[in-house]
């Protein structure tokens, strides 16, 4: 049943998002609870009672050193064993924006054999904090949040959205591992114009999954489309489906129903 499907929203000083992040849970079908990055840190045994952690958006300890940074390190330090136990376990991780950074800066993204230093997201290129509606491709088929093929929109908030890579090889391992979840597309479909592509991010990468598919962290705000009036062009009917936000949610929900 969905309504026992249960999702920990993990939250700390600067975090903005997890209000919006639990109602969209909510509509989904799923049980969502608020916890502090401080309690789960010392009694991990709450990941015991959930299938899914997300960790919002916002500007966590002020960005401070870098986005995600600190949070970051302090999920490292403290959370990576019992988050890894929960993905071993069959279930799911799901950063959003600041939450992708923190994912990607603590070592669970991309995850496995690639290690802490494969990834990261940093500034984007036009320096400047970039706010706007995008467009994306879903480019893989391991991941429960998407579907392969799927053309989706949501807004972007960031100042460092940029997503990079060590080296070519490893991007090529992203790629052929299936680990790329959505890219920027323009309507033509290319991944490297600004401002579709808002931030300069190596081969469009907006997101990216573990190995499991389970594990997910995206740049763009799912949690600020779960209405059809959340999209600027909701009155030119262009939203005619659920709204992609929502959609993203409920795929994750029917995965453990």
């Amino acid at each position: 049943m969905a309504g026992s499907v249960r999702v920990m929203v993990v939250r700390a000083a600067g975090i903005n998002c997890d209000e919006e992040t639990m109602y969209a849970w909510r509509l989904a079908g799923a049980r969502s609870e608020l916890v502090h990055l401080n309690q789960l840190a010392e009694n991990p045994k709450m990941l015991d009672d959930h299938q899914i952690v997300t960790f919002p958006g916002g500007f966590a300890y002020g960005d401070d050193i870098a986005a995600g940074v600190i949070f970051g390190q302090r999920v490292a330090d403290d959370l990576s064993e019992p988050l890894r136990a929960l993905v071993d376990r069959g279930g799911s991780l799901l950063g959003i924006c600041n939450g992708f950074q923190v994912l990607v800066k603590a070592g669970l993204l991309p995850g496995g054999v690639f290690g802490r230093d494969a990834v990261t997201v940093t500034f984007n290129d036009s320096a400047k904090f970039e706010a706007r509606w995008v467009r994306m491709s879903v480019a893989t088929d391991r991941c429960i949040f998407l579907h392969q093929g799927d053309t989706i929109a949501m807004p972007v908030e960031h100042a460092e959205g940029k997503v990079i890579v060590r080296d070519d090889e490893t991007l090529e391992r992203l790629k052929s591992a299936g680990m790329i979840a959505v890219r920027y597309v323009d309507e033509g479909g290319r991944t490297d114009t600004y401002p579709a592509n808002p931030n300069g991010s190596v081969d469009g990468i907006a997101g990216l999954c573990d190995e499991t598919g389970r594990v997910l962290g995206l740049m763009p705000h799912p949690d600020r489309h779960f209405q059809r009036t959340h999209h600027p062009l909701w009155t030119a009917g262009a939203i005619s489906q659920s709204p992609d936000g929502l959609t993203m949610f409920k795929r994750a929900v029917a995965h453990y129903c």
